[in-house]
Formats: C-alpha cells, sequence, structure tokens
C-alpha cells in the first residue's frame, strides 16, 4: 500500500502520458452539445471546436457528482493510506464543493486542496505533488507543499475574443476591459483568491504575443530558471513561438506544451497561456 495517492480533475489539462507516468487520478468533467453528452477527453481539440462551430449555443459544461468522487476515492484507499486531491479554483468550477462533499465520507484520510488555477496553473502544482508523494511524503507534507506552490505559480491566458467567456458568464473583473472590443486581443491571468483579472489588451496576434512575454519576463524577475507549460486552443504556432521564446531565454527546468481540453475551451475559444514557476537558487 503507497502513502499517498494524488487525486485532480480534467481541467489540469494533463496528459494521459503524464498521469500513467505519476499515478495520477483524473475525475473528468463534462459538457453537452446539444443533446449529445461528452467526458473531456472524449473529442480531440480539432473535433470539439468543429463541433462547437456547428452549434447555435455554446456547449454546456459540467462538473463531477459527489458520488463520482465518492467512487473514486473509495477505490484509492484500498491501495492507498490517504489522498491528496488537488482541484481547479472554486471561483472557476463547483467541481471542488463535489470533491469536498466526497471527502466527508472518509474521516480526515481525503486531503481536498483548492489550486486556485486551472489549466497548467493547476497541472504544474499536481505534478509536483504526485512527485513529492512517489517519494514518501506524507498527505501533510503533500498539502503544505501545494500551499507553499500554489502562491508562486504565475499564469496568463491570451484570448483571440472575448466572445465566448462573455456569453458563459465566466468574465467577472474582466468585463472592464470589454466596452466595444470583443475584437480585440486580451489578457488574464488567475489571482490569489483564484478569479480572472485583466492584465493587458492588445490589437494583433503578434502585438498580444509580445506582451505575453513581457508579463512572463516581469514574473520571473531576477529568476533565470524556471518550470515552464504553453498552453494553446487551436493556436499550436502561437504555442511554439511562446516555448521557443522561453527556451532562449531561460534555462527550462521543465516545459510541457498543452492543449487546453473541451471544458476550459469551451469558455476560452481559441487562444493561448504561459503558467510558470520561478525557480530560486535555494529550490531543488
Amino acid at each position: 500500500m503507497k502513502d499517498v495517492a494524488i487525486v485532480t480533475d480534467s481541467t489540469a489539462d494533463l496528459t494521459p502520458e503524464l498521469c500513467a507516468e505519476y499515478d495520477i487520478v483524473v475525475v473528468e468533467l463534462g459538457f453537452s452539445i446539444g443533446d449529445r453528452t461528452y467526458m473531456n477527453t472524449d473529442l480531440t481539440q480539432e473535433e470539439f471546436f468543429a463541433e462547437m462551430a456547428k452549434s447555435p449555443e455554446l456547449p454546456k459544461t459540467s462538473q463531477p457528482s459527489v458520488g463520482t468522487f465518492v467512487e473514486v476515492y473509495r477505490e484509492q484507499l484500498e491501495r492507498a493510506k490517504d489522498i491528496v486531491s488537488v482541484h481547479v479554483s472554486n471561483q472557476l468550477s463547483g467541481t471542488i464543493e463535489s470533491a469536498r462533499e466526497a471527502a466527508r465520507q472518509f474521516g480526515d484520510r481525503v486531503h481536498v486542496v483548492d489550486s486556485l488555477n486551472l489549466s497548467f496553473g493547476e497541472g504544474i502544482q499536481v505534478l509536483q505533488a504526485a512527485r513529492a508523494a512517489a517519494t514518501g511524503a506524507t498527505a501533510q507534507e503533500v498539502v503544505k507543499l501545494i500551499e507553499s506552490l500554489r502562491e508562486r505559480v504565475q499564469m496568463i491566458v491570451g484570448f483571440d475574443s472575448l466572445e465566448n467567456l462573455a456569453k458563459g458568464g465566466r468574465i467577472g473583473k474582466v468585463s472592464a476591459l470589454l466596452g466595444s472590443m470583443l475584437n480585440l486581443r486580451v489578457m488574464i491571468t488567475v489571482n490569489k483568491e483564484g478569479a480572472f483579472e485583466p492584465v493587458a489588451k492588445s490589437r494583433g496576434a503578434k502585438a498580444a504575443l509580445d506582451e505575453t512575454m513581457r508579463w512572463v519576463a516581469g514574473k520571473m524577475g531576477d529568476c533565470h530558471r524556471g518550470r515552464f507549460a504553453v498552453m494553446h486552443a487551436m493556436s499550436p504556432d502561437k504555442a511554439e513561438w511562446l516555448r521557443e521564446r522561453i527556451a532562449s531565454m531561460y534555462e527550462v527546468v521543465e516545459m510541457h506544451v498543452v492543449q487546453a481540453g473541451p471544458v476550459i475551451a469551451t469558455h476560452t475559444g481559441t487562444g493561448w497561456g504561459v503558467a510558470l514557476i520561478p525557480i530560486e537558487t535555494s529550490d531543488v
């Protein structure tokens, strides 16, 4: 029996290969287009955007049920002493509330942690948690690590359009940038409370990517080493440009190029993003 099992949700955008390598269990969010219902990994990104384009309405996304979490937790506790369950920000989804309600059925053996992030801003935390668990860290030590990491994780997301985010009702304070400027490239971050917050806006893809890298440089500060992920929704060329720029500017300890899953892409539309953790000299 292992000490700690790591559970997360599919908004972390972890690939099946990474989950298999680090023994991470993923609870899937779902979505529906018209009268058809899917799990987050049922369609490729290309298939999802093709289906979304055919539909007169945005897909409807759904969080996992309490029962789904109970089933996953029960199964994992047959092979682990404890569970650390890391999830998308409470400000962006009700997923963590389902996880917390399910966890109550297992006493103090299930530790639910709010990443206060999403996509690879969440995924980086989950990976580091899984690595710590694999080296023998206790559940309490893994939770403490995540709480430290989430203070340091930085993420920026750029949108080709704010149309999907506005329609989905998750625009929050980003509405300050809306006005009549839905045609602008707008960049947002996830703040310390786990909610979207505007960062910048620019006209044209090149200017937006340059602005993204200025933001990266600002968050890296004097650090020259870091863990990075570049995310994209139907924008592989932008992702590759960002990957190359980051690699030319920093010592990259870890780099992932990630396709945003359908649940996230429903609200973002096409776009790009960067998640990072600066690594200080004293860090392992």
